[in-house]
């Protein structure tokens, strides 16, 4: 007599909170996880994730700020975590200085105890530091389209062993002008390999892009309007510019506010104001 056939999961009510713990993850990163603080996934996380931990083609639509960044590093630290050090396992293709400062930031944080090491690369600064990261033995390349095809072209980087391709922000780095680079540096990796595509929006060129370049993706999309925080309010204060920083000051001074994210419309902005911030003797947040 056969077995009875065990009866799949049932599905997860949409909007459900999921815990780290209950992802696909390998307990050194669940660890590295929890020392960032996190404990609840957000919705492209839970999603995202475990397509993207058993091997699959992803294309994936939420707005900036609701974890895209963790939902592909996550599933790269995982597939990498056993393999031997010193090659290139992936690479991230994303369209500022900034985000790849950020994602290099996640693959120190997250990967704290693994074997894995992660590398930006970017224009701007000079070549050599890049270099020696690229030929030190990291493991993940974080990179904007233009600098890494100049290290490409002059043979600075093997991607003989790359099994894991990310599109960051990919409509933002079609809007940029990227879309020749992102062609041209595509053209040249492996073509057995893992490719996500993450982003914001999905203008015909992305879609165009998603259907050259992954095979048979899972699609995970985030509407914008469950994209928000329980609890999360907004709170506008008219003021004039002189006095936006004693306002910040103010607002800075409520020992409630444990963890402050101020944005800035120019980095000589936001130079000028952390100076003054450390003028005031306001403590590091």
């Amino acid at each position: 007599m056969s077995e009875p056939e065990t009866p799949p999961p049932r599905p997860r009510p949409t909007g459900a909170t999921v815990r780290f713990e209950e992802l696909p993850l390998h307990p050194t990163l669940r660890q590295g996880v929890r020392e960032m603080g996190y404990h609840s996934a957000t919705p492209i996380q839970s999603r995202a994730i475990p397509e993207a931990v058993q091997g699959r083609d992803v294309v994936a639509t939420a707005q900036t700020g609701t974890g895209k960044t963790a939902a592909f590093l996550l599933p790269i630290l995982e597939r990498t975590l056993d393999l031997p050090p010193g090659r290139i396992y992936a690479l991230v293709l994303t369209p500022t200085r900034e985000l790849a400062l950020q994602a290099e930031g996640f693959v120190e944080r997250l990967g704290r105890y693994t074997r894995r090491r992660g590398a930006a690369v970017y224009g701007g600064v000079g070549m050599e530091p890049q270099t020696r990261a690229l030929r030190g033995g990291a493991e993940i390349i974080i990179a904007t389209p233009g600098r890494l095809l100049d290290h490409m072209e002059r043979g600075y980087v093997d991607f003989a062993a790359l099994k894991i391709l990310v599109l960051d922000e990919a409509d933002r780095m079609l809007d940029m002008g990227f879309l020749p680079d992102v062609r041209r540096i595509l053209g040249r990796l492996p073509r057995a390999r893992q490719t996500m595509l993450f982003s914001a929006t999905m203008p015909p060129p992305v879609v165009e892009l998603a259907r050259e370049f992954l095979s048979e993706p899972r699609m995970v999309h985030v509407d914008p309007t469950t994209v928000a925080a329980v609890g999360v309010t907004h709170l506008a204060l008219p003021v004039p510019a002189h006095l936006k920083a004693s306002l910040l000051r103010q607002l800075l001074d409520d020992e409630t506010m444990t963890s402050v994210l101020v944005f800035a419309r120019t980095k000589h902005r936001a130079d000028r104001l952390a100076r003054q911030l450390e003028h005031w003797g306001s403590p590091p947040r």
